[in-house]
């Protein structure tokens, strides 16, 4: 850490010299041009002092996470699904679409579905009881020290809590029920890369150990503190590094501080007429430095790419100093790519404390659609022939019938007459008309994004291969609702463990020619499950196709049963989704596409990457940090 520690006080060091080196020539040059900007925008950007001038850009997300959002519970505190005194499911607040509507047919889907009652509820704790916490237990001496840095922190019960964990089942079931044997003893709040420099020379010091927070989104169990680690847990958030450093307009590149969630730099980028295109599903919370760590894939991945096509350049503090390349350019061949060490690594080496991403302008033109198709079958085979021509829109999700059914649902009482008349003849047209069963159809939700004329030139090539599998042109409205649902999917989670019904999703990636096996399979594998395992009511099993490739595809799963009747319902499910990634891996499919291990898949990591690949990986770790003040168990 001492070189670490050398770099940030402006010392020597390979990587800070060469880089004066570097200024100190492109000064020269510049000072010659009349043109030149003034020598000082050469300089890094100094570290923000909160609430000062050059204090944090202001986020979304507040450094007090419990005055926003649910302490045991997905998203903003104002936002959820609630069954009114009438008995009709609405979903509350102002933030979406949805707000403020009325779903009349949930209640029906949701009682015939799992067999679910209004008058069967869980009643699950109103507040955290600061009684339950575990005690914080840190040394004074590293306290001393903490303060001497002006670094923000916190031991208060309701802040560690907070980060004690991400958005597994099991997590928030804990949280419902009752507390986790082991949280976070103190809380840090860096505000630059130069703070994250000394939190992590002051844990090596005294030996303590780090656990990185970012979002708090994690289904991974990664968040969770290993139940026997005796020494002191910082939990480091990097929610105020929240900055966009520096944007190129000739290069389209942008130098980002990873603790600034999707939502804020989206925003921040528009202001200058930019942005990245990366929208995973949990976009308004995650953050930049989680989406390198876990290898993150976002909805508009066939225009702008996954989190490893984004990134130019990545900065990263570790045990043994400062990770970082030495220029940004698109590509370089000089050994194995060391982002690759980092990316994916899901906080067992460092922090990344800055990331140079790729941006565009902000598209043009957006429009929206969908397709219905027959069957899955003939969905699958549209998507792989647009995947095979390389013409697919910036997202194209196909659904299968029990999805579409559990999105019907979630349909919004119609305004007018005219609308409910209109609805009922696209549905006359489709099931009588056309002959589709309402029992296998599925649908395809459609985005389109960039030059008008282009967008309309592709939305035609992609409709016409729809229409060689059988496809019907659903509308633009439906591609809209189906897209902008993926937002508030997450909180039906919390409404179904009122009313004895838990759900989870998991994923994987799967070549072409095994994609109908693979879904068939671990749907069936889970119904067989569920039945063997004693849950009285049929589950839900369903999924989707989410993202493709020329050589394969994603696939999500959404899977839920009625608990009723189990006396351990966790400890079920556990099994069910154990078996389930089983059947996954059986049938070719991958241990994740974009969710990451963390300690919740790692048991299968050897037969995923082979023993010499986890030792590979294993090697790194112990050279980069080998005392494991990083901590967290994932992966390994």
């Amino acid at each position: 850490m001492a070189a670490a520690a050398q770099e940030a006080a402006g010392g020597g060091g390979g990587a800070s010299s060469s880089a004066r080196r570097r200024l100190r020539i492109i000064s020269g040059h510049l000072r010659g041009s009349p043109r030149a900007p003034e020598r000082d925008a050469l300089c890094p950007n100094p570290c923000k002092a909160p609430g000062g001038p050059a204090g944090p850009a202001g986020g979304s997300i507040p450094k007090k996470r419990q005055e926003l959002l649910k302490w045991n519970g997905w998203g903003y505190n104002d936002s959820k699904f609630i069954f009114n005194k009438k008995g009709q499911a609405e979903f509350t607040g102002k933030r979406y679409r949805l707000g403020g509507m009325v779903l009349p047919t949930f209640k029906e889907w949701i009682e015939k579905t799992f067999g679910a009652s209004l008058e069967h509820k869980t009643t699950s704790r109103a507040s955290l009881n600061v009684n339950d916490v575990p005690p914080s237990i840190v040394n004074e001496e590293f306290l001393q020290d903490l303060r001497a840095t002006k670094i923000s922190y916190s031991q208060d019960a309701e802040d560690r809590v907070f980060r004690a964990h991400g958005h597994c089942l099991h997590e928030i079931f804990v949280l419902r029920e009752g507390m986790f044997k082991r949280i976070p003893d103190v809380v840090v709040w860096p505000v630059c890369h130069e703070d994250v420099v000394k939190i992590v020379e002051l844990a090596c010091k005294h030996n303590l150990c780090i656990i990185p927070f970012g979002g708090g989104t994690s289904v991974s169990s990664a968040l969770e503190c290993p139940e026997e680690e005796k020494r002191t847990i910082i939990s480091l958030d990097t929610s105020q590094m929240n900055r966009v450093l520096w944007i190129d307009e000739k290069n389209l590149t942008a130098c980002v501080e990873a603790g600034i969630v999707g939502q804020d730099l989206e925003k921040q980028l528009a202001e200058s007429g930019f942005c990245t295109g990366h929208e995973p599903d949990s976009m308004e919370f995650s953050s930049l430095g989680g989406w390198v760590a876990t290898r993150a894939s976002g909805m508009k991945k066939n225009i702008y790419g996954n989190i490893e096509d984004l990134v130019i350049h990545i900065k990263m503090v570790t045990p043994r100093g400062i990770v970082e390349k030495n220029c940004q350019v698109p590509r370089m061949s000089t050994g194995p790519d060391i982002h690759h060490f980092i990316m994916g690594s899901e906080g067992t080496l460092g922090v990344v404390t800055e990331v140079t991403i790729k941006i565009r302008p902000v598209p043009e033109y957006q429009k929206y659609g969908s397709v219905v198709f027959p069957n899955f079958e003939r969905g699958v085979a549209c998507l792989r022939e647009v995947a095979k021509q390389r013409c697919a829109p910036a997202s194209i999700r196909l659904v299968d019938n029990a999805q579409f059914q559990f999105g019907h649902a979630l349909k919004p009482q119609v305004a007018s007459i005219f609308t409910s008349f209109l609805d009922g003849l696209k549905k006359f047209y489709i099931t009588k008309f056309k002959g589709f069963d309402p029992n296998l159809l599925c649908v395809a939700t459609l985005l389109f994004e960039g030059d008008r004329e282009k967008v309309l030139q592709h939305e035609k090539q992609v409709y016409d291969i729809a229409t060689k599998f059988g496809g019907l042109a659903a509308g633009e409205d439906n591609g809209q609702r189906g897209y902008m649902l993926t937002f508030v999917i997450a909180y039906l989670r919390d409404l179904g463990l009122d009313y004895y019904v838990i759900g989870e999703s998991f994923e994987t990636s799967v070549p072409w020619d095994r994609v109908l096996d693979l879904c068939r399979n671990v749907k069936e594998r889970i119904v067989k499950e569920c039945k063997e395992k004693g849950v009285q009511f049929a589950p839900l099993s369903t999924c989707r196709v989410t993202q493709t490739y020329d050589a394969g595809a994603c696939v999500y799963f959404y899977f839920a049963f009625n608990y009723r009747g189990i006396s351990d319902p966790i400890y079920v499910y556990e099994q069910i989704e154990r078996a389930a990634r089983e059947e996954i891996l059986a049938n070719g499919g991958s241990l994740s596409h974009h969710h990451g291990v963390g300690k919740l898949r790692k048991r299968w990591m050897k037969e995923s990457i082979s023993d010499v690949g986890l030792g590979m990986l294993r090697s790194v770790k112990e050279y980069v940090d080998p005392n494991n003040i990083f901590g967290n168990k994932n992966l390994l």
